[in-house]
């Protein structure tokens, strides 16, 4: 599912006064490139869960993928609002990115299929998956494949001038 192009602000209470806002093309190049990301789940009594995991980008969402045991997968089954973030250590150049989005299972095949020669383009033959019954099979097990279109995102430009840009996406 193609997005639209998301409306874009710059939150000037966060920004140097020179910066404008970032544009999306950018952030999502960033995203793409990404090996590590980490994502914000939440347990059923209400605590934050962070961890890091890898993610491709596809058809206009993230994907990750977790074994059905995890505290992540648990997490999900009673709340599917996450947070994924990815960037740099560096605190004087760079971007970081936050995607705030609702994940929702995978389960097509055709979709598994091509999300996993994705895993294997980015992240090499390690990554290799098989697909059966709707959730990817490899070495470690049964993993579920989850989609997060982003609802909002954030981008964070480190460096001179600093800024900070939200995204909001419809559609």
């Amino acid at each position: 599912m193609p997005m639209s192009d998301p409306r874009t602000d710059l939150d000037a209470r966060f920004s140097d006064p020179k910066a404008s806002p970032a544009d999306w093309t950018e952030a999502l190049a960033l995203i793409r490139a990404a090996e590590v990301f980490w994502l914000t789940t939440v347990r059923p009594e209400g605590r934050p869960h962070v961890t890091p995991l890898i993610a491709v980008w596809h058809d206009g969402a993230l994907h990750f993928c977790t074994g059905p045991d995890e505290r992540k997968a648990k997490n999900l089954r009673a709340n599917r609002e996450v947070v994924l973030t990815t960037g740099g250590n560096a605190l004087g150049e760079g971007q970081d990115v936050v995607v705030e989005g609702e994940a929702v299972r995978v389960t097509d095949e055709a979709t598994l299929r091509t999300l996993a020669g994705l895993w294997v383009e980015k992240y090499g033959e390690h990554w290799t998956f098989r697909i059966r019954d709707g959730v990817f099979v490899g070495d470690g097990g049964e993993a579920l494949v989850f989609r997060v279109a982003p609802r909002t995102a954030f981008g964070f430009h480190k460096g001179e001038p600093f800024g900070q840009t939200r995204w909001r996406f419809t559609g």
